[in-house]
């Protein structure tokens, strides 16, 4: 899409000259790589740069998801927000982290997933946490994700969602162990969840290892 045709309209939203709604397939061909932003009711939303709690936070669910997949053959791919999901056609959604089961990893496309991930995590920021909880929310409670954690790095009030039918209940809305509704055996202790006091990777599959034998 030529540049022209998209206009700033205040920092972080982008809308398309004239007011128009973009569709997902103009939005994926004006994507670039390095470009990380979201689709969102046709509307283009850039994504702020993370600060270091963020990334903290995201670098260790990350880390530790794509060991425990490795060491446990389970199959399916784990991607970071490079990777767009189109859900329909006008949302497309760069996740944080976007967990793939081993029959969606063979038909996704070259540029994009077509379809929603089996599991999806979004750290909040200032400037995606409205979105993270409103629109993308309904949208992965629609496209039937199966499992959606939302993290908070600030104040750490994560909250985790399952399917329930068509919708996303809360679950482990206290206690010390969030376990996995949607990835066979994985789960987190809340204390690992704190990006000040983030432990070991190798440390926690261990224990999570451990308990999977018992």
């Amino acid at each position: 899409m030529p540049a022209s045709v998209l206009q700033t309209v205040k920092p972080k939203v982008i809308r398309t000259g004239g007011g128009s709604l973009l569709n997902s397939e103009q939005f994926l061909d004006w994507l670039q790589p390095g470009v990380f932003a979201d689709l969102i009711g046709g509307q283009i939303f850039m994504h702020s740069p993370v600060n270091l709690r963020h990334a903290t936070l995201v670098n260790f669910l990350e880390r530790l998801l794509a060991a425990y997949i490795k060491e446990t053959d389970l199959g399916g791919v784990l991607h970071r927000e490079s990777v767009a999901v189109r859900l329909s056609a006008r949302e497309t959604f760069m996740p944080d982290l976007g967990c793939f089961t081993a029959r969606q990893a063979e038909r996704l496309g070259e540029t994009h997933a077509a379809f929603a991930p089996m599991f999806v995590a979004e750290a909040l920021s200032p400037s995606t946490a409205k979105n993270d909880q409103g629109p993308k929310f309904a949208s992965y409670e629609l496209h039937e994700v199966q499992e959606y954690w939302i993290l908070d790095p600030q104040k750490l009030q994560h909250r985790f969602f399952r399917r329930a039918g068509d919708m996303l209940e809360e679950f482990a809305t206290s206690g010390d162990k969030i376990a996995s509704t949607s990835i066979q055996g994985f789960w987190v202790k809340r204390a690992w969840l704190d990006p000040d006091k983030a432990p070991k990777v190798s440390t926690c599959l261990k224990e999570i290892m451990r308990s999977s034998k018992r």
